[in-house]
């Protein structure tokens, strides 16, 4: 029987973002783990702000299609979200509205459990960003987001330099969250692990 496939990203493309390296960090965490990590950056994934005109003269993008076979072949995602003005980066926001567009067999938010990761180098660690997220994902598209999340505050100083959180806690909170996505993940895809 095959491992659980966990895609992971960020919500932001910056060099140095500090959700990337959330996001590189879940995948090196779950490679440890009995699953099959995914990493993948929304850089690979270019698209124009969602417009209907545009969608209604030419579709959607071939990115948005591409993003939402990545989330139908997974049965867990791990999103790790920076916070801007306490919200929602504009790029994950779009990612989401133009896949979530894209007509075909699945739906790519219903599928898979979704976990959520937030960064800030504020005091609350995104948490803000993460209940927006949270919203979007299972208020907005019916999703089922697990109750557990990592989130990193003061994240300007959080990360080592081999890439892992300064904070041992912190770093086992995010272990024992990935573990959560993983058992739910395989449950809900009928598989063992």
């Amino acid at each position: 029987m095959r491992p659980p496939r966990i895609l992971t990203f960020a919500g932001s493309i910056r060099t140095g973002s500090y959700s990337a390296s959330l996001a590189a960090l879940a995948a090196k965490e779950l490679a440890l783990l009995e699953c099959e990590p995914v990493l993948i950056s929304l850089a690979d994934y270019p698209m124009p702000i969602y417009d209907g005109d545009h969608e209604a003269a030419e579709g959607s993008p071939e990115a948005a299609r591409l993003l939402r076979e990545q989330l139908l072949s997974a049965d867990g995602v791990f999103i790790a979200t920076p916070e801007y003005n306490a919200a929602v980066p504009p790029l994950l926001k779009n990612a989401i509205d133009w896949t979530s567009r894209v007509k075909g067999e699945g739906d790519p938010f219903r599928k898979p459990v979704f976990c959520i990761g937030s960064t800030s180098p504020g005091a609350l660690g995104g948490y803000r960003a993460s209940m927006m997220l949270r919203q979007v994902l299972a208020l907005g598209l019916g999703a089922l987001v697990l109750a557990e999340q990592a989130m990193v505050a003061g994240a300007s100083q959080a990360f080592a330099e081999n890439g892992d959180l300064k904070d041992e806690r912190a770093q086992e909170r995010l272990r024992a969250t990935l573990r959560a996505l993983i058992e739910q993940a395989a449950l809900r895809a009928g598989l063992r692990v």
